[in-house]
């Protein structure tokens, strides 16, 4: 998790739509989107460690439907949303808000999915992405001496055999440690 200090302004996170509300809307990968979103689970201890979080807290993630890392990402974080009181998740797209992909660089790279964390008071608490961090090491690592498509599969193998465990850890890591900082 990173922080930064971004706050957002309320007019623009009820604008945003829910999962639900973009879903249908994804025109690439469009299969592989509700796919993911059909099969996703959220193991209960991730359930339980979101819900000693309390909240509430408002998750805006930065995506596009082309990229493969959120559609294997998303949907699994919208499980958990789904089944922990206290939050809620918009969706926004990255080309149409630099200003918040500026202020969330992976290195120099625009690279998504971006998950932030926002208080009630939509001041940033923290934020993850664009992928698992085991995963990021190996895609900046060994992953860079294949070919963009057989790097590609092995990501997918790598999404596959985690279960989406790896990113609930992470992204419930970021809600632990966000409401910690969180002063009202």
């Amino acid at each position: 998790m990173q922080t930064t200090t971004f706050e957002l302004e309320a007019a623009r996170w009820n604008a945003a739509p829910t999962f639900q509300e973009w879903l249908p809307t994804a025109q690439k990968n469009h299969e592989l989107w509700e796919a993911v979103y059909r099969h996703a689970a959220v193991p209960d201890e991730f359930v339980a460690r979101a819900v000693q979080v309390g909240g509430p807290w408002h998750l805006l993630v930065l995506s596009e439907d082309w990229c493969g890392d959120a559609v294997n990402s998303v949907p699994v974080i919208q499980r958990l949303v789904e089944r922990v009181p206290g939050l809620d998740l918009r969706i926004v797209g990255r080309d149409a808000n630099p200003d918040l992909m500026d202020a969330h660089l992976t290195g120099k790279s625009r690279s998504i999915p971006v998950v932030m964390m926002f208080g009630a008071d939509f001041r940033e608490l923290g934020w993850w992405g664009p992928r698992p961090a085991e995963l990021q090491r190996w895609v900046l690592g060994p992953g860079r001496e294949m070919t963009s498509d057989e790097r590609y599969k092995e990501v997918r193998r790598w999404y596959a055999r985690d279960h989406g465990r790896t990113i609930l850890d992470e992204v419930v890591s970021m809600l632990e440690r966000g409401a910690e900082a969180f002063d009202p």
